[in-house]
C-alpha cells in the first residue's frame, strides 16, 4: 500500500455552466480558516443531523444491553445467521482485550436506537470484523477504536456485500471503514478518523460494485500521516485501491487533511458525480495509475490551499492542482462503462489551480521508479515481461506503462479570484505535461518521448469550457507557460470553443 508520489498533477476539474451560483467562497486571507458551511447544492449534511434509529426493538430482534460489557459480541456469537440486533441507547463496550471485536454471521443486521454508541474507549482496535458477507449496520455511532495504520475499524477484513447506512464512524485511528465487493455506504458520517474515512482496499482479490452515496466525509487524517511518513500516499477522505466499478455520488467531502478522494493503482470504471468537494487541504480528487472514469456534475471549491501553497512557498514549479490525473486514462481494452476519462459539467471555483494531466516518464512496470512497487498495468499479467529487449517494442512499449490518454475535459466552468485564494503566482494553472525520462538506464522512455506523447499524441483534449480569472496553461513540461491564445494555437490546439475572461472574479 503506501504509494509515494513524486511530482503529481491534479487532473480535470470540469465545470457546469448552470452551477456557477453554487460557489460561495470566503474572502479570507488564511487557508482553512474555518470548516465549510453546509453546501447549498443537494448533498446531505449528515454529521450535524444524523437520522434516528428505531426507538423500540423491531419484532424478532435481539436486544443488546449497554450495561453488560461484551454483550454485543457475545450475543452475535450465540445467535444464528440472519439475526437482527437492536442496540439500546447508551455506550456499548467490548471486552477490554485490544483484539476483542464483533464477528457477524451471514445476513446479520445491527440497528442502533437513538443514542446508541459502540465505543472502543481507545482500547479495542476493531469494532466489526471477519470475512462473512452481507452484513448490515444502520443508525449506530462507532467511535474510539485504535486500528493500526492501513487497517480499519468497521468491516476490518473487507468482507463483501456489507451495507453501511445512517451510521456515524468517528474519532478512530486508522480507517473508520474498510470496503469489500458490492459494499454500499449511504447517508453516513465518516468524520475525524486518524487516517481515512474509508480505505477501499482488499488484500486478496479486487473490489467491484462499490457504491458510496450521500455521505459526509469530513476532517479525516487527524494523525497527519503524510507528515509522519513523508510521501506515503496513505491519507485522505477516501482512498480506493484496485476497485473495479465504483459509483461515488452525492457526497459532501470537505475539510480533510490531504486529498478528498484518491483512487490509486489499477482502479477502473468509476463514476464520480454530483458531489461537493471543498476545503480539503490537498487535491479534491486524485486519479492515479488507473483507468476509465466519468467525473461530472461536481462542485469543487476552495481545495488545495494548504498543500498547493506549501509547495509554491518551497519554490516548486510543478503545477500542483485540485483535480490531478497521474498516469491515468481511457483504455478500450479494459471493460468499463466508458473507454475514456471524461470530465464535464463541473464547476471549479477558487481552488489552488485547476486540472493537471501528468505522466511520469520513469514510472512503469519493473522500474525502480515505480512507487506502486510490485504492481503492473492491467494489460500485462507477467510483470517480468517488462524488461529489455522486449519492452522497447510493441506491444509492451505501450502496455508496460500507465498512460494519461483519452482524457476529454469539456463543458466545465473554471473560476479564479486570487484575492479569495490569497495568492499571486502558481495557483492559476491548467496543465498537461511529463518529465524528462532518465531512469533506469535500460528505460526505453528516456528523453522527451513521454512529454511529447502526453501533450500531442494521446488524445488529451480540453474544449468548450468557460474560464473566468487570470488562468495560465502549461504544456509538455513545467517551463512552458502559455497564455490562452498560445494554448489554443499551434501546436497545442486546446480549448476549441471555450471562452476566456481574464479579470479576477466569479
Amino acid at each position: 500500500m503506501g504509494i509515494k508520489r513524486r511530482h503529481w498533477a491534479l487532473a480535470a476539474a470540469p465545470l457546469a455552466l448552470a452551477l456557477l451560483a453554487t460557489t460561495g467562497c470566503e474572502s479570507t486571507p488564511r487557508a482553512r480558516a474555518k470548516p465549510a458551511a453546509a453546501p447549498s447544492t443537494p448533498v446531505a449534511g449528515v454529521c450535524a443531523k444524523p437520522a434516528a434509529g428505531p426507538a423500540k426493538a423491531p419484532a424478532g430482534a435481539v436486544s443488546v444491553d449497554p450495561a453488560v460489557v461484551g454483550d454485543l459480541a457475545a450475543k452475535t456469537k450465540n445467535s444464528p445467521p440472519n439475526t437482527t440486533f437492536w442496540l439500546r441507547p447508551g455506550k456499548h463496550r467490548l471486552d477490554p482485550d485490544r483484539y476483542a471485536q464483533v464477528i457477524p454471521k451471514k445476513g446479520d443486521s445491527y440497528l442502533g436506537a437513538p443514542g446508541a454508541v459502540l465505543d472502543g474507549r481507545k482500547k479495542n482496535q476493531y469494532a466489526f470484523g471477519g470475512t462473512t458477507g452481507d452484513v448490515t449496520i444502520r443508525y449506530l455511532t462507532v467511535q474510539g477504536f485504535v486500528a493500526p495504520r492501513d487497517e480499519g475499524v468497521v468491516n476490518h477484513d473487507s468482507a463483501d456485500g456489507w451495507v453501511i447506512e445512517h451510521t456515524t464512524i468517528q474519532n478512530n485511528s486508522g480507517a473508520g471503514l474498510m470496503a469489500g465487493a458490492r459494499q454500499r455506504v449511504r447517508a453516513s458520517c465518516l468524520r475525524d478518523n486518524g487516517q481515512y474515512g474509508m480505505n477501499a482496499y482488499k488484500a486478496t482479490g479486487r473490489i467491484s460494485g462499490l457504491v458510496v452515496e450521500g455521505n459526509e466525509i469530513v476532517g479525516n487524517n487527524t494523525d497527519d500521516w503524510e507528515r509522519r511518513q513523508e510521501g506515503c500516499g496513505c491519507t485522505g477522505g477516501i482512498k480506493f485501491w484496485a476497485v473495479n466499478g465504483a459509483d461515488v455520488r452525492g457526497n459532501w467531502v470537505h475539510d480533510n487533511r490531504g486529498a478528498g478522494l484518491w483512487a490509486d493503482t489499477n482502479n477502473n470504471d468509476f463514476r464520480i458525480e454530483d458531489n461537493v468537494l471543498e476545503a480539503n487541504d490537498g487535491a479534491a480528487l486524485i486519479y492515479e495509475t488507473s483507468y476509465n472514469a466519468v467525473i461530472r456534475g461536481n462542485t469543487i471549491r476552495r481545495n488545495n490551499w494548504v498543500e498547493g501553497r506549501r509547495y509554491a512557498d518551497r519554490g516548486d514549479t510543478f503545477p500542483f492542482a485540485t483535480v490531478y490525473l497521474s498516469e491515468s486514462g481511457g483504455e478500450p481494452r479494459i471493460r468499463a462503462r466508458t473507454d475514456k476519462i471524461e470530465i464535464y459539467r463541473n464547476v471549479l471555483e477558487n481552488n489552488w489551480s485547476g486540472i493537471t494531466l501528468w505522466e511520469n516518464a520513469d514510472r512503469f512496470c519493473n522500474s525502480p521508479a515505480n512507487t506502486s512497487s510490485g504492481d503492473c498495468t492491467l494489460l500485462v499479467k507477467n510483470t517480468h515481461r517488462c524488461a529489455q529487449p522486449a519492452i522497447a517494442t510493441a506491444p509492451l512499449y505501450a502496455d508496460c506503462r500507465w498512460k494519461t490518454q483519452r482524457v476529454d475535459i469539456h463543458g466545465n466552468r473554471f473560476v479564479l479570484d486570487k484575492s479569495v485564494v490569497d495568492c499571486t503566482v502558481k495557483c492559476d494553472r491548467m496543465a498537461v505535461l511529463a518529465n524528462y525520462g532518465t531512469y533506469p538506464d535500460w528505460s526505453p522512455y528516456q528523453g522527451e518521448r513521454v512529454a511529447e506523447a502526453i501533450t500531442g499524441k494521446q488524445h488529451n483534449r480540453w474544449h468548450d469550457n468557460v474560464y473566468v480569472g487570470p488562468w495560465k496553461f502549461i504544456a509538455h513540461d513545467p517551463s512552458r507557460i502559455l497564455d490562452f491564445e498560445q494554448w489554443q494555437g499551434t501546436p497545442y490546439q486546446q480549448d476549441a470553443g471555450s471562452t476566456f475572461r481574464a479579470q479576477d472574479g466569479g
